[in-house]
């Protein structure tokens, strides 16, 4: 019954994950209270999650990628790539994976990709070419980087757990470093050759940052006519805003500009007003409120940068994080204007374009928004946790005078943790608090510095697998594998597991796949007589190079927005690699490592 019960919980997280019916730390989160519910795990063993080195070093590892991040280190580097990235895209991407790869070593890849996302943008624009064929390699080489040291992804700190937890100890910082640069050298090597060839210009060199939104029949102005009920009114009280799919980026009055915050503004005969919506909305704005459409001068592609950047106004694009409080509210419920003090004219999700309705649009992770608004607000995105506005940042908001400091004191744990002075997760909480001492990132900065998703994801998950050795679970899908596995070589049994765990990352997640793969893969290799080691590898590598969809992996996420991506774009140059590494990687893991126990 107790394995009846377990796999139930673990079939319904399953289809739960699959279908996203709640974000996945709050499935996770679920699975755990329902656990505990049904006996399957002590009230202890169902909490254990928050406080289990995996998770803690993981938490540490966030803050620490965060003390980089805002002392700009990193964006030292940006010169470097946009002095050696010569002309052709197949160097650009060779010494762009050179320069990301080994700091996505280090840094958690998320935060590496965040900070690159905009220098990459800018680079394109200034090289001429499409920001598609750089955004999806960058994705992919900080996935490669990410595997070089137990560091690097969350991923592989959770594998080292709970390797430890079964008692093969933890792994080593620099355990799998050796395969890992094969790994990543073989990639980048493929992505340079084929990313040419394969990825076409989805996103066209711009001129402008409207460019490619198609605003043409959403931004125009309308006049206020004499007899319009407008008149008298200020903005606010004159409710067209709420009544109306619209919102009124700016008024005109007797040539005079008046950008936003402008609710309070009153409303004259003649005077302009700049809007967003519809062309059947602005149909019913001028039958209910005598306004008069201005189609002569309406917006189109080369005049949306001059009209709406002028004075202390600008249009800019902001991507929404995997951390962000917006995720799954609506700019409504957001006050999205009033709150940041800018108005969304549209969003970019892949492909697909919306521009209606928008304060209706539950957001997601991902999201590209296309705000327009005072400069100053821009200014004050860019120090959100939440949101990342796609330019470079400024560099008075950076604290370069901490930069080697911070990078100091990153090298400092690499040493303590290479040469076994102190645990990693010891030596990662001792750079926080050195951090924070140094001024490198600031206490109030922590609680933000942290992806809580991946930590409440880990939390509630740890449970799931204790349930799964203790129900005997584990055991019992052991089983067929098993007779399968009397049929075949090593080599096959850990391309098998690469597969199983490849394709379960890329529609859960990598943590997830881990969580529930290692163990069962310890189950059989130690009924084979296999090396434990040689199947934990293979399933952590599978599960940390995910290239085949843009939900696989949160980087890959990241850039299917301001990529202009195509799902299939993913399917297209991610499935070769994936396939690729799954007959690499089991070979070189028995070369390097041996089969034996």
């Amino acid at each position: 019954m107790a394995i009846i019960l377990t796999l139930t919980v673990l079939g319904l997280a399953l289809i739960a994950f699959i279908f996203e019916w709640l974000p996945v730390d709050l499935t996770a989160f679920i699975v755990a209270i329902v656990l505990m519910l049904l006996g399957l795990v002590t009230p202890e063993q169902g909490i254990a999650g928050f406080g289990n080195t995996a998770t803690i070093t993981v938490m540490a590892m966030f803050i620490l990628s965060a003390g980089i991040v805002r002392t700009g280190a990193i964006q030292i580097v940006r010169d470097l790539l946009i002095a050696q990235g010569g002309k052709s895209i197949f160097r650009q991407i060779l010494v762009m994976g050179i320069i990301v790869g080994p700091i996505s070593a280090f840094i958690n890849n998320t935060a590496v990709v965040a900070i690159f996302i905009p220098i990459v943008e800018d680079w394109c624009k200034k090289l001429g070419i499409s920001v598609s064929k750089l955004l999806m390699p960058l994705s992919f080489a900080s996935i490669l980087g990410g595997t070089l040291t137990l560091i690097g992804t969350s991923t592989n700190i959770l594998a080292s757990g709970l390797s430890a937890k079964l008692g093969y100890g933890e792994f080593k910082l620099f355990q799998f470093t050796g395969l890992g640069i094969i790994i990543f050298l073989i990639g980048l090597g493929y992505l340079a050759i084929f990313t040419p060839r394969l990825i076409p210009n989805r996103k066209k060199p711009r001129g402008s940052v409207g460019q490619g939104y198609e605003l043409d029949d959403y931004v125009t102005e309308v006049m206020v006519s004499l007899t319009s009920t407008l008149v008298g009114k200020t903005i606010n009280e004159s409710g067209i805003q709420r009544k109306f799919d619209i919102d009124v980026l700016e008024l005109i009055h007797n040539g005079a500009h008046f950008p936003q915050p402008i609710a309070d503004k009153t409303i004259n005969p003649g005077d302009i007003l700049i809007v967003r919506g519809s062309r059947e909305v602005l149909l019913q704005l001028k039958d209910e409120r005598a306004v008069e459409i201005l189609p002569d001068v309406k917006f189109n592609k080369e005049s949306l940068q001059n009209d709406l950047n002028t004075g202390e106004e600008k249009v800019g694009e902001i991507l929404i994080l995997s951390n962000s409080r917006l995720i799954g509210t609506t700019l409504k419920d957001l006050r999205f204007r009033q709150r940041y003090n800018g108005t969304v004219l549209a969003i970019r999700r892949g492909q697909e374009l919306i521009r209606e309705r928008l304060g209706r649009v539950p957001l997601r992770f991902g999201d590209l928004l296309l705000v327009q608004g005072p400069k100053q607000s821009f200014k004050g995105l860019q120090n959100s946790r939440e949101l990342l506005v796609l330019e470079q940042k400024d560099v008075e908001n950076l604290r370069l005078d901490k930069a080697m400091i911070a990078v100091g004191i990153c090298v400092g744990i690499v040493v303590l943790s290479a040469f076994n002075v102190l645990p990693i997760m010891v030596s990662a909480l001792l750079g926080v608090v050195i951090m924070v001492l140094t001024g490198c990132i600031k206490p109030g900065e922590i609680y933000g510095s942290i992806r809580w998703d991946v930590i409440f994801l880990l939390a509630g998950l740890i449970p799931l697998g204790t349930a799964m050795d203790n129900s005997g679970a584990t055991a019992w899908l052991a089983k067929p594998l098993l007779l399968i596995g009397t049929n075949l070589s090593g080599y096959w049994i850990l391309m098998f597991f690469y597969v199983i765990t490849a394709l379960l990352t890329a529609i859960l997640s990598n943590n997830a796949a881990v969580l529930l793969m290692i163990p069962l893969s310890i189950q059989v290799a130690t009924s084979l007589g296999i090396n434990p080691l040689a199947v934990m590898f293979a399933v952590t590598f599978a599960a940390s190079n995910s290239f085949m969809t843009p939900i696989g992996y949160q980087t890959n996420t990241m850039i299917y927005g301001p990529g202009g991506y195509k799902f299939t774009d993913f399917v297209r140059l991610g499935t070769p690699l994936s396939l690729l590494l799954a007959v690499i990687t089991p070979a070189l893991i028995i070369l390097i490592y041996g089969l034996g126990v």
